[in-house]
């Protein structure tokens, strides 16, 4: 069941004055380094409030509701590279538009509810043409302290729309807790980051290791959560920056392949 979004004013500062409190590192360790397979907003409702340092994630970005049809080629064919024209394992990515708003601000909320008052959330989302008008995510984000949008600078694709130019890019919200800092020197770093899209993983939407990489290295954050794992890149990043992870993910069969991946990479590390 979906619940209501939360007032951002009125609660804000009773999630920092919770943050404040020091958990117990046994609670914390039934957590740590682990993929937990389940609804994402079920398993954050039973994390200890105040318990992670950062959130990298990227959620489904609900796709398949598309006005344009998006996933597929008018010309005739599906676009053959589309791995999202049916969807995800247990999400067909194709929910009416207020529902996936209202679960995504749900889930924005809970991460807010465990970050520590210094914490902060990457979140990567994706803008597009609807209706012939940007759909900036703004409906999701609003209300919640974005500090900064980055540009995430990847690949270029297909565009089948002659209304409007091949889209190349995608954006991370930084959404910040008060006392939240960057890691020295990061605000070095500009905030146009050119990484190259992941390839040959069996997750039909994946981001680069990289990516996720830079996000933890920028902070000093030893607890990272990603309530999305999809097929682990967060929990692999965090491994190879030494931070401990956390990965909820609902899918049976991506938590499986998430596993392999990480143990693949700690493998690799032992080497």
């Amino acid at each position: 069941m979906i619940t209501k979004p939360f007032s951002v004013a009125a609660t804000f500062s009773q999630l920092l004055k919770a943050a404040t409190k020091t958990i117990s590192p046994n609670v914390l360790k039934q957590w740590l380094n682990k993929v937990h397979c389940g609804d994402s907003l079920a398993l954050m409702n039973k994390m200890p409030t105040g318990s992670i340092d950062l959130i990298v994630t990227s959620p489904p970005y609900n796709l398949r509701n598309s006005t344009g049809n998006g996933m597929k080629d008018p010309r005739g064919g599906k676009w053959k590279n589309a791995q999202l024209v049916n969807g995800y394992e247990n999400h067909n990515d194709d929910m009416p538009h207020d529902e996936y708003v209202e679960w995504q601000r749900n889930c924005l909320t809970a991460m807010m509810r465990v970050l520590r008052e210094d914490g902060a959330i990457f979140y990567n989302h994706k803008w597009r043409v609807q209706g012939g008008v940007m759909q900036d995510r703004h409906d999701i984000v609003q209300g919640f302290p974005i500090r900064q949008i980055i540009i995430w600078k990847r690949n270029g694709g297909i565009n089948f729309n002659s209304g409007y130019f091949l889209p190349t890019y995608e954006v991370i919200y930084l959404i910040c807790k008060p006392n939240f800092k960057l890691a020295p020197k990061a605000n070095a770093v500009g905030d146009v980051w050119i990484i190259p899209q992941e390839n040959n993983n069996p997750h039909p939407a994946p981001f680069p290791v990289e990516l996720a990489q830079r996000c933890i290295q920028s902070t000093t954050g030893k607890i990272v959560l990603d309530p999305f794992m999809g097929s682990g890149t967060t929990a692999i990043a965090a491994e190879v920056c030494g931070r401990d992870w956390v990965g909820l993910e609902l899918s049976k069969d991506y938590c499986k392949l998430a596993r392999e991946r990480i143990e693949a990479q700690g493998r690799l590390l032992k080497k």
